[in-house]
């Protein structure tokens, strides 16, 4: 399992998707996230529960809900992803809340409406008008549950932390002096809630950064290794290859 940050922490994101036999592995992010398969199957599952898509029908996944995604033989699909800031009167009534079934069915209207989307030729009014009549549908026909003490708000805090002190240290340690909460506690909340440890969480993040810079950038492979928080080539080395399968030279060059 994998935080996906690229689909979090942005306070107006909205994103569309659409593709054919699409399968994506277990992650979680900070988003609101509408799948519907509009031809063949598709096996979602969400927080260990699986649901089989067939045309027309629909998911509603919560922010920090973890989720994969699974063609068995044929799927088409579309997907919308969009920030809790751009329907946050509905964010907040579900604050402290899980539905107990993510699956629903949209109307045509909507879906039609949704499936034809350009989000970045909306107005603010617009999209936040059509991302809230979506979030409506699903709530005509969801059930909620009280959230069992799954510290996502306390994530939230770690996730960022993470983010703006990657290049520096952002140890278990330092956490602890930011948050106020005891290391230890800090470790078994994020093992317990995401799967990772924490330590591993900052070193695959770093990786990943470190992915980006060799595949776009023009710094040496040492220089890539300090900016992206390693405090040593060696330690830069075997870890990029423990996550990517590759050293940071054959990743570049390959992507070269």
């Amino acid at each position: 399992m994998f935080y996906e940050s690229a689909n979090s922490m942005r306070a107006n994101l909205c994103k569309t998707e659409s593709g054919t036999d699409f399968s994506f592995p277990l992650h979680l992010h900070s988003s609101f996230e509408w799948i519907t398969v509009t031809e063949g199957e598709m096996q979602v599952t969400v927080d260990g529960v699986c649901h089989t898509l067939c045309m027309g029908e629909s998911v509603l996944i919560f922010p920090h809900q973890a989720h994969a995604l699974h063609t068995p033989t044929h799927s088409r699909h579309f997907l919308c992803i969009f920030s809790q800031k751009l329907v946050q009167a509905y964010s907040k009534s579900v604050t402290g809340k899980r539905p107990k079934s993510n699956l629903f069915t949209l109307s045509p209207f909507f879906l039609n409406e949704l499936l034809s989307a350009h989000v970045s030729e909306y107005s603010e009014y617009r999209l936040k008008g059509l991302l809230y009549s979506l979030c409506g549908e699903f709530d005509t026909q969801a059930e909620y549950v009280e959230r069992r003490g799954d510290g996502a708000e306390l994530l939230d805090v770690i996730f960022d932390f993470v983010e703006r002190n990657y290049t520096k240290d952002c140890s278990l340690h330092a956490l602890s002096a930011h948050t106020g909460y005891h290391y230890v506690y800090l470790s078994h909340c994020f093992k317990q809630y995401t799967g990772l440890s924490y330590t591993d969480y900052v070193i695959r993040y770093r990786v990943n950064e470190a992915s980006y810079r060799l595949r776009n950038g023009t710094e040496t492979i040492l220089q890539t290794a300090y900016d992206c928080g390693f405090d040593s080539l060696r330690s830069f080395n075997r870890n990029f290859k423990r996550v990517t399968a590759l050293t940071p030279q054959e990743y570049r060059d390959k992507k070269g």
